[in-house]
């Protein structure tokens, strides 16, 4: 089997099993709210362990020996995250939804940028992309936007999800927290489509950005989609054993 039919199988046996209703959907939001939170900030330098991101989240207490921005992110994110999950019932995302998810994680580290189109040119290190101009980001995020609504199902809910996060990145919209905006809006995409959420742990790092420049610089994104989506069948093994489903007939 390739990734995409182990997905699709796990993705049915989990399906067996639904909905996730009253304790048990609260359980598995939040746990995953500290994993992803802490995942994605991790991946772009925050300093708080899993265990210090749990501590902030869940008990409101602030972790000493760390900057302030560190804790920010942990409770933006979270904040990020919990918006995410209003967005279920329905198939489309939007650039108010986007806008809306960064100002969340963004307000408390910079309020001004909060939700808001970046105004000046970037330059991200270690990619030699060149991102569009402040003038083209409304015109690009709105050609996101309609993409969104009209080819959604050409693709696999995976490979769409995958392809929505390389299409963020690479407009690059805001001037901060591009990266953890587009997870959170390709794990919408995954979760409005009733799959598991796609989480990177900070020691593949160095592969899912390689696998970004391999889209930004050669136009390849097959690469992102197989990343992606071992992401995800990682995930769902993870919520089969949670929730003892048993593996029969495994791939």
């Amino acid at each position: 089997m390739n990734i995409y039919e182990k997905v699709d199988y796990y993705h049915k046996a989990i399906n067996e099993v639904r909905p996730f209703e009253g304790h048990m959907l609260t359980q598995l939001k939040d746990y995953y709210r500290i994993g992803l939170t802490w995942s994605s900030n991790a991946i772009e330098g925050n300093t708080l362990t899993i265990s210090e991101t749990k501590m902030v989240l869940e008990d409101g207490l602030t972790v000493g020996g760390h900057p302030l921005r560190d804790l920010y992110e942990a409770v933006g994110h979270g904040e990020a995250y919990d918006f995410m999950f209003t967005l279920i019932g329905k198939r489309s995302i939007t650039v108010q939804d986007i806008k809306a998810m960064h100002r969340l994680f963004y307000k408390s580290i910079d309020e001004g940028n909060a939700g808001t189109w970046r105004k000046v040119n970037v330059v991200v290190s270690g990619s030699g992309y060149a991102f569009p101009v402040p003038q083209e980001i409304e015109k690009q995020m709105r050609k996101l936007e309609k993409w969104v609504q009209d080819k959604r199902n050409n693709f696999h809910p995976v490979t769409f999800a995958a392809l929505l996060h390389l299409k963020f990145v690479t407009i690059h919209p805001f001037i901060d927290g591009n990266g953890r905006t587009g997870r959170l809006i390709m794990n919408l995409a995954l979760i409005q489509d009733g799959f598991q959420l796609a989480i990177i742990p900070p020691v593949l790092r160095a592969e899912y950005f390689d696998t970004i420049r391999q889209y930004q610089n050669k136009g390849n994104p097959a690469p992102f989609y197989d990343f992606i989506a071992e992401r995800v069948y990682e995930t769902q093994k993870e919520i089969m054993r949670l929730l003892h489903i048993p593996f029969t007939g495994r791939p």
